[in-house]
């Protein structure tokens, strides 16, 4: 019987990324990341050591680990994750840092997060922001269940969730901020034919010719559902920067602005009314 070292060093030959194998080992033995740091050279059963190449096999062919494991951590928060919805990324943690500055502590503002999916950005501002209210909103009754398991799981109850397009469903409300991380890939773009884009909902990821039509749409609508002084940030393509920026202003938005990611990208856009 081989041990927990051996095992992974086998999956680590055929994975592009050893973080994979070792994800993947602790998702087929049940345990966390600090109980292998002591028991590498513990025995693991035969029918561990199937399961667990049955999920290698799956990785191999390019299945996102977080579809394979059903997790995904985002912010402080470890989350529910289906190919219904996207998988969270490091990258929107910067949407909501952003949001959170504009949300004093104690605040007891309104706050909506439009195309919520797994629920990261709407659940990361609620549980920091505990005096809020907060409202997710998703077209896909598929992605909002998810969203629903995560905020039950995680016990965050400052939070309603709505199905609908966009802010469709939200008529007459107004908010004080309001964020979404939209699709905002184009059409045509290689990437969506490879990694873990081909697994992930198209209808999350691609947004017409330019990859800006439902930013546009966005922007626009928005307008009757801020409060005076309220902001609308969007999470956008490393691209888009300056194309948002044209169209925040161009609606009216003032104090417009930029801020880009670790990897010095442009990744969020916003303005006020």
């Amino acid at each position: 019987m081989s041990d927990v070292r051996s095992v992974l060093t086998d999956a680590m030959q055929r994975l592009d990324e050893s973080i994979d194998a070792e994800i993947l080992l602790l998702h087929a033995l049940g345990k966390s990341r600090s109980w292998f740091i002591s028991h590498a050279d513990d025995e693991v059963d035969i029918d561990v050591q199937t399961a667990y190449a049955a999920l290698v096999e799956r990785r191999v062919k390019g299945e996102p680990v977080a579809y394979i494991t059903g997790r995904r951590g985002f912010w402080s928060m470890d989350l529910e994750v289906t190919p219904d919805t996207l998988i969270p990324r490091p990258e929107t943690e910067l949407l909501v840092e952003l949001a959170l500055e504009r949300l004093p502590r104690g605040t007891t503002a309104q706050v909506a997060d439009l195309g919520t999916g797994s629920g990261a950005i709407a659940l990361a501002i609620a549980s920091a922001r505990p005096q809020a209210g907060v409202t997710a909103t998703d077209a896909s009754a598929a992605a909002l269940a998810v969203a629903i398991n995560n905020a039950r799981r995680l016990r965050i109850a400052n939070i309603d969730f709505v199905q609908g397009d966009w802010l469709t469903p939200l008529i007459f409300q107004r908010f004080a901020l309001i964020v979404s991380n939209p699709p905002y890939i184009e059409a045509n773009d290689p990437h969506l034919a490879r990694g873990d884009l081909r697994f992930e909902p198209a209808s999350a990821l691609v947004s017409g010719k330019d990859g800006l039509n439902d930013i546009r749409r966005i922007i626009n609508d928005a307008l009757a559902h801020l409060e005076p002084g309220g902001w609308l940030l969007l999470e956008h393509g490393w691209h888009q920067g300056e194309a948002v920026r044209k169209l925040l202003e161009a609606a009216g938005y003032i104090k417009v602005f930029t801020v880009q990611d670790l990897e010095q990208r442009d990744r969020v856009s916003g303005g006020r009314v």
